[in-house]
């Protein structure tokens, strides 16, 4: 613990000071090297009144910046400010703009939740960047007043074949398994996806949840003239400095990456772990007044942000904060992303306790300042003042675009391009094939390679992981409490329509945790694109908002929080729009979860919904014709509710033990997938769902039409279950029986496919390409 200034070099004269600030106004100043736009540089001044010293200068940069700022999303984001703050259960605890969403989930449990993108850092530095990723969201949830229980992570790489991918990917497998086994959370879901889209812009997005009790909530505030400013933690070095406006906040040019090396931050897992503890014991002895993590913009972002949220303004002694690296300059200490550090606010009567509490878990502690009567932010370095800004105009008051939207061109010749002339199996053995390779396709094939290096069940609460639809980890161990998340995203529906994109995004998530057996809640989401500054990319991403919160108003689920990432793309090349949506769902009792495998011989199984000829966008015209075009799934908002009730109502009372839902690859997929995960065989029949829905046997197979699942009802609740569905009028038809004697899946005059073969085309792809 330190509460002493660390020893410094004395200050030389080049110290750029405020009233050196004040007395000379031409002074050159790198701005544009610093990533801001000539107007803002501009604005800077006009709020000053004079130019910013080199510090303030450095503060403004990162906090301007499109990552922290949301300068470009904003105007858009506010929609989500239109819903009800309010989920199934009752009202939000804390929402957008604190670190993390809360809600509660009964029983004086809430839980906390939030997903945010590392992409850029993944891609120079693929292990430090996932790794850091998965510890600066993990801080998020800690600084809320949670434990954090469980995290996830949604990926997407280039294709598979491509030798970058072969570089990017281990790396970024190896850091989110090494940070979060080294923390003892399990990694208890979400995707890998391949695409050529995401050549040299692979997405790294983690998601993080927490536990609190009601009246153990944090806010990051400043608050109470008097109370001391602690920094604590990790010491300061030079990694990650400038990350969120040089890394983060820029698309790469053509075959640059591993240039940009020094502003991706390094992280140590088991200084997290001790930071998690210690953090839990000053909660629960109540000697916190306001917290935040250091994350992104470091101690720019934490002195601002809990100033601007306080009742007064702040002073900050800079030369007392601890570092690896004493040649560090003012304004680097200030960007630095350093990670494992915190800042909290002390009331003086409970320093002493705070500091004894850090002292016993060997975490370094520093008074840097303390909270004043003012309303400006000040920060000195060896006496000499060298940021005196307004805190809001730093943290909330940055610039605002409303930048340019247009249609992009493509879009109408996209659309028309649909799978109607594409060559469909005309017999059974066709469809078999299809099946098999879209089995063994890189985003449909087994991930165990993957998730195998994560540590599912450490803490032993959790109830569902990969590959079930959702993770289920239990909250409290005396009821059995517990919550289920879904993370999803179809890139190639949000190609062909931003709007339904993000809607299908929604409703997969949605309706994975339904099957899991759990009320959804919320959501929270990572929203992936292009440059704003190109029109085009703007125009899909205020589709996808506005699709987004059209959709969470159909559910009645709020936006607690999320993140944008803008500039993923290389030169003129964007990514794919791909806004991944979390959803949160609550279960009384994790022990009646639903899993996506059957077991049980002589179980009846239902197809739950109707199936139309929707295959454009669909995971069968990519892996059997590379094609992309046409309109994705029509989106069935009101039958997703329908649907998760029923789900969330059968897995209650006893009616099923297994469901799936129907996304990718259809119901062939499916019932792949859940005779492969239970381990017992299936005969099915298609007849009366081709004769009710007018299609034929491929289109059952493969259609991607959505609000759609597969369930095993045991034989003795059929006439509970069937009476529920026709108490709604949702579509269901008996398609088939668990049948153990059949080795693989039956379907009745199509064709039989044995578990040997659906195995062996399932499981051997990612170990093909990556070594076993």
């Amino acid at each position: 613990m330190t509460t002493e200034p660390q020893a410094r070099p004395t200050p030389g004269a080049q110290l750029d000071t405020v009233e050196a600030a004040q007395s000379s106004p031409g002074t050159p100043q790198p701005w544009v090297e610093l990533g801001l736009k000539e107007d803002e540089y501009a604005r800077i001044r006009e709020i000053l009144g004079r130019r910013p010293t080199s510090a303030e200068l450095a503060m403004y940069s990162v906090m301007w910046s499109e990552h922290c700022s949301y300068k470009s999303s904003k105007v858009h984001l506010r929609q989500f400010g239109e819903l009800p703050p309010e989920t199934p259960l009752g009202k939000q605890l804390a929402g957008i703009g604190e670190n993390a969403g809360v809600i509660d989930i009964g029983q004086n449990w809430a839980v906390t939740f939030k997903i945010e993108s590392h992409n850029h850092p993944s891609y120079v530095e693929p292990y430090q960047g996932a790794a850091t990723g998965v510890g600066g969201i993990v801080r998020d949830i800690m600084a809320m007043g949670a434990r954090p229980i469980a995290v996830m992570d949604p990926l997407r790489f280039g294709a598979l074949d491509h030798p970058d991918t072969a570089r990017v990917l281990p790396g970024v497998v190896a850091g989110v398994g090494g940070y979060g086994n080294c923390l003892g959370l399990p990694n208890i879901g979400g995707e890998v996806v391949f695409d050529e889209c995401y050549q040299g812009n692979p997405l790294v997005n983690a998601l993080c949840v927490g536990a609190l009790r009601h009246e153990d909530l944090h806010l990051a505030k400043a608050s109470g003239t008097g109370n001391k400013v602690v920094l604590f933690g990790a010491k300061t070095g030079g990694d990650g400095i400038g990350g969120v406006s040089v890394l983060a906040s820029e698309t790469f040019a053509e075959g640059e990456g591993a240039t940009r090396r020094p502003a991706v931050q390094v992280g140590d897992p088991f200084a997290e772990k001790v930071l998690i503890e210690c953090c839990l014991e000053l909660y629960h002895a109540g000697v916190v007044e306001g917290i935040q993590d250091l994350g992104g913009a470091g101690l720019s972002c934490a002195t601002s942000e809990l100033a601007s949220a306080g009742d007064g303004g702040m002073t900050v002694e800079l030369d007392r904060v601890p570092l690896r690296d004493a040649s560090l300059r003012p304004e680097e200490i200030l960007m630095s992303e350093s990670q494992e550090r915190m800042m909290a606010v002390v009331a003086p009567e409970h320093l002493e306790r705070f500091l004894a509490i850090t002292g016993k878990w060997d975490v370094e502690a520093t008074v840097l300042g303390e909270v004043t009567d003012g309303d400006h932010l000040v920060i000195t370095w060896h006496g000499a003042t060298i940021v005196d800004v307004p805190p809001r105009s730093v943290a909330h008051d940055g610039p605002v675009y409303e930048r340019p939207l247009e249609r992009p061109a493509y879009l109408d010749a996209l659309q028309r391009t649909g799978t109607d002339e594409l060559r469909r199996p005309a017999d059974g053995d066709g469809i078999k094939s299809d099946l098999l390779a879209l089995l063994a396709s890189p985003n449909l094939c087994d991930k165990s390679w993957v998730t195998d290096q994560y540590d599912r069940y450490v803490r032993g609460n959790t109830a569902l992981a990969m590959p079930d639809d959702a993770g289920v980890v239990r909250v409290d161990e005396e009821s059995g409490l517990g919550v289920a998340l879904a993370t999803d995203c179809n890139a190639r529906f949000a190609k062909l329509d931003p709007y339904a994109g993000a809607q299908l995004a929604l409703a997969e998530a949605y309706r994975n945790v339904a099957t899991a057996g759990a009320t959804p809640l919320a959501v929270s989401d990572c929203l992936n694109f292009g440059s704003p500054e190109d029109p085009g990319v703007m125009w899909q991403f205020a589709e996808a908002v506005r699709g987004l919160k059209d959709g969470c108003a159909a559910l009645g689920v709020p936006v607690t929080g999320g993140n944008v990432s803008f500039y993923n793309q290389t030169g003129e090349t964007a990514i794919h729009p791909t806004p991944v949506v979390a959803v949160l769902g609550v279960l009384d009792d994790v022990a009646r979860r639903t899993p996506i495998g059957w077991k049980t011989p002589g179980q009846v199984i239902y197809l739950l919904g109707n199936t139309a000829d929707e295959l454009d966008g669909s995971a069968w015209s990519a892996v059997a014709h590379d094609h992309l075009g046409g309109l994705p799934p029509a989106v069935e908002l009101a039958r997703e509710r329908q649907l998760a009730e029923i789900l969330v109502n059968s897995s209650r009372d006893g009616l099923i033990d297994a469901a799936h839902d129907l996304s990718d690859g259809g119901l062939a997929i499916a019932l792949a997938e859940a005779t492969l995960h239970g381990g017992a065989g299936a005969r099915v029949w298609l007849d009366e769902v081709c004769e009710r829905d007018g299609i034929d046997p491929f289109t059952a197979l493969f259609s991607e039409s959505t609000a759609r699942a597969i369930v095993a009802v045991p034989r003795s609740e059929e006439v509970r279950f069937t009476d529920m569905c026709s108490a709604r009028g949702f579509a269901h038809a008996r398609i088939g029986v668990v049948d153990t004697g059949t080795d693989g899946l039956d379907v009745q005059g199509q064709f039989h496919v044995t578990l040997d073969e659906l195995r062996e085309a399932h499981t051997a792809t990612l170990p093909t390409v990556f070594g076993r």
